[in-house]
């Protein structure tokens, strides 16, 4: 999206959102670039929510892989959630570093 304002010109880009629509496709947030839209908040919040229950699942694999007393089962269960966390958070990662200004390599 492209913003101008007086005398300058600045392009926004689409805020890769941390959930999917209902056919499994991603979804976007194209917005002024403030960042202080409702839905730029609640997509604030659930990265929020993501990353706390990635970094508590990663506590529980450290328990689990420990005990020596661990099933098949949990272990099955453990890595499905871990994979689930781990597309979250990539996908926090990619939200936040396309956000990022890309530094001219001609700058130097």
């Amino acid at each position: 999206m492209i913003h101008q304002s007086h005398d300058t010109t600045t392009v926004s880009r689409p805020r890769l959102l941390p959930w999917s629509n209902v056919d499994g496709n991603p979804c976007y947030l194209v917005s002024d670039g403030s960042g202080k839209s409702h839905l730029s908040r609640v997509a604030d919040h659930v990265e929020s929510v993501q990353l706390d229950m990635a970094e508590e699942l990663l506590d529980h694999a450290a328990y689990l892989l420990d005990d020596d007393r661990t099933t098949a089962h949990q272990l099955h269960f453990l890595a499905a959630r871990l994979a689930e966390a781990l597309h979250d958070v990539h996908r926090i990662a990619r939200s936040r570093g396309a956000r990022f200004a890309v530094p001219d390599d001609d700058a130097d």
